[in-house]
């Protein structure tokens, strides 16, 4: 299968230094997270400039794979913020940055019925030692968690 490469033009859409700054995030995270970049380099590559492109943009790293109606409401939400909440929690990653050694998505521990439990089937986690810091921290404490945002006694009082 052969696959477009990115072209100047397609590494011209983010800054220089945010490209440089969104590869070595996505080879730490890669290491830290256990899992694999795309072994086609050109899928990760352009991922890495959708990254960029959003922090010289928005500020952030959101998710190149998404629409959103809203991308900077989207940032502040940090729901879809590279490494996103369905990477932290499930350690699965729709946009194939962050894969197994043969470039598929981990599902195992996806709950029933998520798409991509649905398309790929059950892909086990290559090292199961690494990554899933939200999914981890929920089990222990038995609760749901967000990756960010304020903490429940800082949340606003619901107006009347």
């Amino acid at each position: 299968m052969t696959l477009d490469q990115p072209s100047d033009a397609d590494r011209a859409l983010a800054s220089e230094a945010n490209m440089t700054k969104m590869w070595k995030y996505v080879r730490g995270f890669a290491e830290k997270s256990g899992s694999f970049l795309h072994p086609h380099q050109e899928i990760t590559e352009f991922l890495v400039i959708g990254l960029a492109k959003h922090i010289d943009e928005l500020g952030r790293p959101l998710c190149p794979c998404n629409f959103y109606v809203d991308k900077e409401a989207e940032a502040k939400s940090s729901e879809w913020i590279c490494a996103c909440d369905e990477m932290q929690r499930y350690k699965y990653c729709h946009c194939l940055l962050f894969v197994n050694e043969d470039g598929l998505p981990i599902t195992e521990y996806l709950p029933e019925g998520h798409e991509g439990r649905e398309i790929y089937g059950v892909i086990t986690d290559p090292d199961p030692s690494k990554g899933r810091a939200l999914g981890k921290l929920e089990e222990k404490r038995g609760e749901a968690l967000k990756k960010s945002g304020p903490k429940p006694d800082e949340a606003a009082p619901p107006s009347a």
